[in-house]
């Protein structure tokens, strides 16, 4: 006799069959991934965070810097040939405008991590340049007449702020303005030895005091599984 249509055949389960479970959608509702994503999240919103502190801290490392030339081309008025200390606010004024073309192309996107990596980046060379450019002053715009204390207050005035300002990355600033102050007390001379072991030591405390408020403005990473990071 044939089979009615709605007979079951043999070996089969008649009704609803059972939702197989997708390992997908079991990996994504497992709270250890939930948990390590997590941490990604806020791993990168602590960079983005540290970088964009480092971008609305710009204005205060330009400001100390077109400041201080001003001042010191004040006050060193007469006493220095009047091109040479031209020649030196020229220098200065270029590792400003550096400075701002950046900032302002990265201040368009102040939350963007892409924009903010890159203004990091350029910081260091700028830094770089600027501190050659401001150490060049110790021999184009510091009075011969000089005595320590201006020596030390040339190299420390502006190294203090930017070592706030830009934390870690004041040690490229410091490095070339330390190297150039020294060869000028050497070689003009201001101040012989004393003046000397001063700036040298105004120099090693700011680098210290630079890689310490680095230290402290780093987020540690959140610990993650290995097994989880890499899922």
């Amino acid at each position: 006799m044939a089979a009615l249509p709605f007979e079951s055949k043999p070996g089969l389960k008649s009704g609803p069959q059972p939702a197989v479970a997708n390992p997908d959608v079991l990996r994504r509702e497992d709270p250890r991934i939930r948990l390590a994503q997590l941490a990604r999240l806020h791993d990168e919103a602590a960079e983005t965070a540290t970088f964009a502190n480092l971008l609305g801290r710009a204005p205060q490392i330009m400001a100390v810097l077109g400041a201080g030339a001003l001042v010191v081309a004040g006050l060193s008025f007469g006493a220095m040939p009047l091109a040479q200390t031209i020649v030196w606010l020229a220098l200065v004024a270029a590792g400003v405008a550096a400075l701002w073309r950046s900032y302002a192309r990265a201040i368009e996107a102040p939350f963007e991590i892409y924009p903010l990596k890159s203004f990091a980046g350029d910081l260091s060379a700028i830094l770089f340049y600027a501190g050659f450019a401001w150490g060049a002053g110790a021999f184009l715009a510091l009075a011969p007449q000089a005595n320590i204390a201006a020596a030390a207050l040339f190299l420390g005035m502006p190294g203090a702020v930017i070592v706030y300002a830009a934390r870690g990355k004041g040690v490229f600033f410091l490095a070339p303005v330390c190297a150039l102050v020294m060869a000028a007390i050497v070689l003009r001379p201001l101040g012989g030895f004393a003046a000397a072991s001063l700036a040298l030591a105004v120099a090693g405390v700011m680098t210290g005091v630079s890689l310490w408020l680095e230290r402290l403005s780093a987020v540690p990473a959140l610990e993650q599984p290995a097994a989880l990071a890499t899922q």
